[in-house]
């Protein structure tokens, strides 16, 4: 294994490193993603305002916001070349 490690060029590893990850596993990652922070979310909105439609409201606006963010965030750091 260190072998291919040493040998391998910096252009395989680039290569290696774009082909990675496609953006529709990024759509997923953040799906996913998404349902677990908007619950806490939720819940958190719920212990603090006390009112569960106050805080499915804050939920639902925040989990637009939050994946749309999250794309363009793990999608740039898959250009990254650093730490790969």
């Amino acid at each position: 294994m260190i072998d291919q490690i040493i040998q391998s060029t910096n252009e395989e590893r680039f290569e290696n490193a774009i082909k990675s990850e496609k953006p529709i596993r990024s759509v997923v990652k953040a799906i996913s993603w998404r349902i677990v922070g908007t619950i806490d979310t939720i819940l958190i909105s719920w212990i603090i305002t006390g009112e569960i439609s106050m805080a499915l409201t804050i939920g639902s606006i925040e989990v637009i916001t939050k994946m749309i963010l999250y794309f363009f965030h793990e999608r740039l750091w898959n250009i990254i070349k650093w730490g790969k």
